[in-house]
C-alpha cells in the first residue's frame, strides 16, 4: 500500500540475486496465488512500508473465482512483463551513465542512495570497476555527493534528465 521495497530470489546454489524494485500500490505473492508451487524470494523493505496481507489458505479459492480481481491481476502481470522486457532492452541499449542513472532514482530514499555495489553490479550486468568509474563520473559533475554510508543526490534534476530512457 506505501513504501518501497527490494525483491530477491535465491538460487539452487544459495546466491541471492536482486530482482526487482516493488513501489506502492503492488502486489506481491501474486504468482503463488495463481502457482501452487512455493518460490524462494526474500522481500526487503527499502523505505517505511505498510502492507496488507491476506491469507492464501481462506482466500485462494474466492479471488480466483472473482472476474473483477482476475481482469485487475491479468492487467497488473501484464505491465509487469513490459516492465521487465523494458528494462532488458534498456540494459542493451544505454550507457550505464543513463541506466545507473535511473537505478539511483528508483532505489534512493530521500535523497539517499546507499546500495551495495555488488547487487547494483549484477543487476545493471556491469564490473565493478565500470560501475565504480561511472559513481565518480556523477560525483565529479556535481550530481551525488560521496557521504560515508551511501552517496547524497545533489542534484536531483540533472539525474532526473540522465535517467530518462524514452
Amino acid at each position: 500500500v506505501e513504501g518501497k521495497a527490494k525483491l530477491y530470489v535465491t538460487h539452487e546454489n544459495g546466491k541471492v540475486s536482486l530482482i526487482n524494485f516493488l513501489q506502492a500500490p503492488t502486489f506481491m505473492g501474486e504468482v503463488e496465488l495463481l502457482n501452487s508451487q512455493r518460490y524462494s524470494k526474500a522481500i526487503q523493505t527499502v523505505t517505511k512500508t505498510i502492507c496488507l496481507a491476506i491469507p492464501i489458505d481462506t482466500c485462494k479459492n474466492k479471488l480466483l473465482t472473482d472476474v473483477t480481481f482476475l481482469r485487475y491481476l491479468c492487467s497488473f502481470l501484464s505491465e509487469k512483463a513490459t516492465r521487465i522486457s523494458a528494462k532488458y532492452t534498456q540494459n542493451q541499449a544505454y550507457p550505464l551513465e543513463n541506466r545507473l542513472a535511473a537505478f539511483i532514482m528508483l532505489s534512493a530514499d530521500d535523497n539517499f542512495y546507499k546500495e551495495k555495489h555488488t547487487e547494483v553490479c549484477e543487476y545493471l550486468g556491469v564490473s565493478y570497476r565500470h560501475l565504480l568509474h561511472v559513481l565518480a563520473q556523477l560525483c565529479k559533475s556535481n550530481i551525488i555527493e560521496k557521504q560515508s554510508r551511501g552517496y547524497i543526490i545533489t542534484d536531483k534534476e540533472r539525474l532526473e534528465k540522465l535517467a530518462e530512457l524514452n
